[in-house]
């Protein structure tokens, strides 16, 4: 009788090699890099049974090439995903799959102005109008003769066609009705703001098809020097931001041409694929680009924003927060008399790991960038009206990393809970309740509390002091009004000339003007303190903003001008005049 042998090994079907690879997700290493191997190979060869799978699959490949054991695994994530959208599973699925960002999957959204315009550009062919869509009341065919040369224009008036129907007659025959409309609205003689206003107003829904240079999450990367390979767990302690303040980047590297410029797409695409627009990254300026990193990998890209587009007070960045060169989440971080509020997204495939870790990161570049000692998270971002922020327990991990609330009713909400915590173990808040915690800023500062930051006293009142102080003086007469007020404050400031300013540094010293010669006090100032706030406005139109935000943080005596013009009530002033 023959002797028994070893029984073979069975082979994996794809949906346990899938789920032992969700299994060893966070687990670094050894077995766990060997498990991951293996099942990455089952998966490589076997297509999915059900469209959520796919995606789930896409999810962990997406981690892992951020996150890879060792070259191994890496080299197995990164040719899984260079293939994904030739899949059987993907074909299978694809329509299912839509607006996941997956290469090879197809995009809806209104995207705005901008956005639409530039994919128009590049993706010939690709951006169409979903007129299906369209809403009842819409009237982009009401201003399509606005649009057109004067003899079309006539055409428009004589025939009653929709705007699907006047598109299609009016454009070329190798143009998509998105190309065409978008065209044209770029040629639109109407100043910028007023267009992109005009035209965003529109909500014209959008169906960018997939091609092969179309953006997708799948391929998205930034070129790094080296991989940093994860063979030990990940660090899921909370920082003591007092200490991450201190400790500054690993290195802070000035970005230029075509690099930059790369970089910039790049964050556009980012927010193509998730469905979203956000200002910081529609209009970043490839001139003031920055990687921020350290050597385990992580790195933040930092964008700043055109001159024309900034903030007339505050500085806003944008950051495309990267491991391994994989994007891997965004943040928004506006700054103002040394304090920043921030707004910290990560991307769903590396929800769970390093995220209280890489926020003192983020804290850290942006103290290091822009001087803020305080920082500020709105309730959005705290879960407010934000089902997702809720099921996350956002108030909760903002809370345990030190940031609170000033308002006494919600501190006496968060007592409340933390005696349920201690008597009933296992205790969570409810969504109500958080919904109720969550209904205001939180903040933490590094140097002790003040009053004097984002989100405690009002910007905007900076603004409507300076729109009052116009008023008094010129009435309607704007443009004549703001050319004497740069005389004003130019004589004020000891600008002696703009010789030598680009556009931008004489449009920003224009825009300051109202606010110069309205600030209170400025008059009995030093010589020299003048001279500085001249070079702090003509540093909001330099190169880099963030220039603007430092100089002025070293700058008491136009901080605090700044906060008391603020705080005086020109509100009400106004609505008596």
């Amino acid at each position: 009788m023959a002797g028994k042998g070893p029984r073979p090994t069975r082979r994996m079907g794809a949906r346990a090699a899938l789920t032992r690879l969700a299994e060893r997700r966070l687990v670094f290493g050894g077995e766990a890099a060997r498990e991951k191997r293996d099942a990455l190979d089952v998966l490589a060869a076997t297509p999915l049974a059900r469209a959520d799978d796919v995606l789930h699959l896409h999810e962990l490949l997406l981690f892992l090439r951020a996150y890879p054991d060792d070259e191994a695994v890496l080299e197995r994530a990164e040719s899984l995903l260079q293939g994904f959208e030739q899949r059987s599973d993907l074909e299978r699925f694809r329509d299912r799959l839509a607006d996941s960002g997956i290469a090879g999957t197809t995009i809806h959204y209104a995207f705005f102005f901008y956005t639409a315009r530039r994919l128009a550009r590049r993706y010939p062919g690709r951006l169409h109008i979903e007129w299906h869509e369209l809403e009842s009341g819409s009237t982009i065919a009401d201003r399509m003769w606005l649009l057109m040369p004067y003899t079309e224009e006539l055409a428009l008036a004589k025939l009653d066609l929709t705007a699907e129907q006047q598109v299609r007659m009016l454009k070329g025959p190798h143009q998509t009705g998105a190309e065409f409309l978008f065209a044209r609205f770029d040629a639109w003689d109407v100043e910028p703001f007023t267009k992109e206003k005009l035209v965003d107003d529109l909500v014209v829904p959008l169906r960018l098809e997939p091609g092969p240079e179309t953006p997708s999450r799948t391929k998205a990367r930034v070129p790094v020097r080296r991989v940093h390979y994860q063979t030990g767990p990940l660090d899921l302690s909370r920082p003591d931001l007092g200490k991450v303040l201190r400790e500054p980047p690993d290195f802070v590297r000035e970005v230029r041409g075509r690099e930059a410029e790369a970089l910039v797409e790049m964050s556009r695409d980012a927010m193509v694929t998730r469905s979203r627009d956000l200002d910081a990254f529609l209009h970043a300026d490839a001139a003031d680009v920055r990687r921020i990193g350290w050597d385990d990998g992580l790195e933040l890209v930092a964008l700043g924003v055109v001159p024309e587009r900034r903030m007339l007070l505050e500085t806003l960045y944008g950051f495309i927060t990267v491991k391994n060169g994989v994007p891997i989440g965004y943040v928004l971080a506006t700054a103002w008399n040394a304090s920043s509020e921030i707004m910290y997204n990560v991307f769903e495939a590396n929800r769970g790991a390093e995220a209280a870790r890489i926020y003192g990161r983020i804290l850290s570049a942006v103290h290091h960038l822009l001087g803020s000692t305080a920082f500020t998270v709105d309730p959005y971002q705290l879960g407010h009206d934000n089902s997702e922020g809720l099921a996350s327990g956002a108030w909760w991990f903002y809370r345990k990393l030190g940031f609170e609330s000033l308002d006494p009713e919600i501190r006496r909400l968060e007592r409340d809970e933390r005696k349920r915590m201690k008597t009933r173990p296992g205790h969570r808040s409810t969504p109500a309740t958080l919904q109720a915690l969550s209904a205001e800023n939180m903040y933490w500062f590094a140097d002790g509390q003040r009053d004097d930051v984002i989100g405690l006293f009002e910007l905007t009142n900076v603004s409507l002091g300076a729109a009052r102080h116009l008023a008094r003086r010129f009435g309607g007469d704007c443009e004549r009004g703001v050319a004497t007020l740069v005389e004003e404050a130019s004589e004020l400031l000891d600008v002696r000339s703009q010789r030598g300013w680009s556009a931008a540094e004489r449009q920003a010293f224009e825009r300051w003007a109202p606010i110069v010669t309205a600030l209170p006090g400025v008059r009995r100032w030093g010589l020299e303190a003048r001279r500085e706030l001249g070079a702090i406005v003509r540093a909001k139109g330099g190169r880099r903003e963030s220039e603007f935000a430092v100089r002025l943080n070293r700058h008491t005596q136009a901080r605090r001008a700044l906060v008391a013009f603020s705080q005086a009530d020109h509100e009400s002033d106004i609505l008596e005049a």
